[in-house]
């Protein structure tokens, strides 16, 4: 008989939706084509024939569905959007950096939007310099946001469920490349993490990676090779929620390994990395014995030729080049 074959994030996303769905019916999803085609990266799937209704398809219009999800939020419900690719995100930025994220505080208090958009973001892929953003260092400048983002199955659908029950509108950053990412390769099983609070992918002594998302993969593969060729044991801190991210977690790790590196995906200029990394440098830098090292993409627009787009954003010999540095200096 063949065995099951095991869960992916996708499958994780679905669950955790779905759950959610039948437990509390003020939850309805919003989004192109998340009936019957089940979403962009399917993970919607079949619920429009479960929760009829309560799943919704919107025209190509972000600024307009965001902003209906944010008068259904204040009116009761808990929305769940999808936008298609994290790049259109830009369409609706009124209503999620004006609207949603403020009206909490401009009410003091009386209203809460408790609003879940999720984006499928990143490259690798060739889809072009407009379908292949990684644009969440945005939204870590925006008081009232939370931003999450799984690095994989283990913990995407209880990370899910913890964002659609908070009263806070929460951005939940999906990198497309993990949806395939099944529970069996993952490095533990199912974990329920809170929101704002980091994890340890992988432990170690010599140096500290800290990333998130899709950069976890590349920081493990990256600490397999260092630990082969260089008998180093890099320590992978996978943030998982960037806003408010888990500082504590962040200089507990480089203090004990006296070296850091901060990965991401976005452009090195102006990235989620530069936040965390002075951070490091302003409450460790006596801690330190070795170096700080940033690495992302390059600042230019992600190409949509596979040769050229692997020229432009990270990859492990970059993590491990800068790993080596980080511990040379």
């Amino acid at each position: 008989m063949t065995e099951p074959r095991a869960a992916t994030m996708r499958s994780e996303l679905y669950e955790a939706l779905r759950a959610e769905m039948e437990a509390d019916p003020s939850v309805i999803l919003i989004g192109e084509d998340i009936r019957d085609y089940g979403g962009a990266f399917g993970v919607t799937g079949d619920l429009y024939r479960l929760f009829g209704e309560r799943v919704i398809n919107a025209p190509i219009s972000e600024n307009s569905f965001v902003g209906v999800a944010v008068g259904a939020a204040l009116g009761g419900l808990r929305p769940v959007v999808e936008i298609m690719f994290m790049d259109f995100i830009t369409l609706a930025m009124d209503q999620i950096v004006n609207h949603a994220a403020k009206i909490h505080y401009m009410y003091a208090g009386q209203l809460s939007v408790p609003l879940v958009i999720r984006a499928p973001y990143g490259g690798y892929r060739g889809y072009g310099p407009s379908h292949s953003q990684t644009l969440a260092a945005w939204f870590m400048n925006v008081p009232g946001l939370k931003v999450v983002v799984p690095s994989g199955p283990s913990h995407a659908g209880a990370l899910l469920r913890r964002a659609i029950r908070d009263d806070n509108p929460v951005l939940f950053l999906e990198h497309k490349l993990l949806y395939g990412v099944r529970l069996s390769d993952d490095e533990a099983g199912r974990t329920d993490l809170p929101l704002g609070r980091a994890r340890i992918a992988r432990p170690g002594a010599d140096c500290t990676v800290v990333t998130f998302g899709w950069g976890v993969r590349l920081a493990l593969r990256a600490a397999e090779t260092l630990a082969g060729q260089d008998g180093l044991d890099v320590e992978v801190l996978d943030l998982v929620t960037l806003q408010p991210y888990d500082r504590r977690a962040v200089c507990e790790s480089v203090r004990r390994t006296g070296k850091a590196v901060f990965l991401e995906e976005g452009p090195r200029t102006g990235g989620v990395m530069g936040e965390v990394c002075s951070a490091v440098a302003e409450e460790c830098l006596y801690d330190l014995d070795g170096g700080l090292v940033r690495v992302g993409a390059h600042d230019l627009p992600v190409p949509a030729a596979i040769s050229a787009e692997a020229m432009v954003l990270p990859a492990v010999d970059d993590v491990v080049a800068a790993v080596r540095r980080a511990v040379r200096v």
